[in-house]
């Protein structure tokens, strides 16, 4: 079997590297481990591949490798718009290496957990690529053996798997300091559900700036509906006990607050400001716009591809690769 395709005049590994003047090794290096190749020599070596029309034949190289040539991505909301860039890293970093990316949902209806067994199967994937930290410990040490797992923007302190996440203690700090800057000192976060490694970092990266005792918090899970439940718990404080100043740990909870105070002719951010945290679409097109903490998403599913095809291949990786907020 040849990596070559099957054709009366196949295009060579060779060819490429002609047309993109660089070495063989360097192309395959490219079609094989791109991580390990700088990104602009990656890109002209990619145009060469298309310009010649070479295909590899991933079955053959597959099966010599005993792999089935999958990565799956397994994220707690399919239908959140903040995985979709993230994915959107991952796969153009899988798709270079020759995988292809399969993507599954850990929640189904009701918000309730469902079984990962099947997705966790080494025959179907070389590697899970998690995005949930609330997965049970339990499925992912199954006795019979699982496939390499890199986590991203979670993790967990009692498995051992390589992560790549923002600082997110960092970012929720920015978002207090921004708010006491402007003079806001009754503050409250919106958090996420308690036991989440989400929550308890930017609750920590609250408590540098504000301290321990000088915040509130209203509970939440990132969703909607904790947006309006924390917006209704502010709106039945005495107007001398509301904070003036909100940090939301998504932008969704966010958005859904600012619009149900709104709606009860609460003025944002005349009477209370708001910040919120991923930076997704959506808040660009608010009026006034939303500040807000970015994350890197794009760049989270690229280092956690990178980190993946590290894995799959025996390369040693960080224990954890942590993103700067901005």
């Amino acid at each position: 079997m040849t990596d070559d395709a099957q054709s009366p005049n196949p295009i060579k590994i060779a060819d490429v590297a002609r047309l993109a003047g660089v070495s063989a090794a360097t192309v395959s290096r490219v079609l094989s481990r791109p991580a390990m190749v700088a990104e602009a020599t990656r890109e002209v070596v990619l145009q060469a591949v298309q310009q010649s029309g070479y295909r590899m034949n991933h079955a053959a190289r597959n099966l010599r490798k005993q792999r089935t040539g999958a990565v799956v991505a397994l994220v707690p909301n399919l239908g959140n718009p903040f995985f979709a860039k993230i994915l959107a890293g991952l796969g153009r970093v899988l798709e270079e290496a020759g995988y292809d990316l399969l993507v599954g949902d850990t929640l189904a209806e009701g918000g309730r957990r469902r079984s990962l067994q099947r997705f966790l199967d080494p025959s179907r994937a070389d590697g899970i690529v998690l995005c949930d930290g609330l997965v049970a410990r339990e499925e992912l040490l199954s006795g019979r053996g699982i496939p390499p797992v890199v986590m991203a923007c979670e993790w967990r302190e009692d498995l051992d798997f390589p992560s790549v996440a923002l600082d997110n203690a960092a970012g929720a700090a920015l978002a207090a300091e921004h708010l006491a800057a402007l003079g806001h000192r009754r503050i409250a976060c919106i958090g996420g559900p308690a036991a989440n490694i989400l929550h308890r970092t930017r609750i920590e990266g609250v408590e540098r700036v504000l301290g321990p005792e000088g915040f509130t918090v209203f509970a939440g899970d990132f969703s909607l509906d904790a947006g309006r439940r924390a917006a209704e718990l502010w709106l039945a404080l005495a107007p001398e006990q509301r904070p003036t100043g909100v940090v939301s740990f998504s932008d969704e909870m966010a958005c859904a607050f600012i619009a149900e105070l709104q709606r009860h002719g609460i003025d944002v951010p005349r009477d209370v400001s708001v910040v919120g945290f991923d930076d997704i679409e959506l808040v660009s097109h608010l009026t006034p716009a939303l500040t807000t903490v970015r994350q890197p998403k794009r760049e989270i599913g690229r280092m956690a591809g990178e980190t993946m095809l590290a894995v799959i291949e025996g390369r040693a990786v960080a224990p954890q690769s942590l993103i700067p907020p901005s």
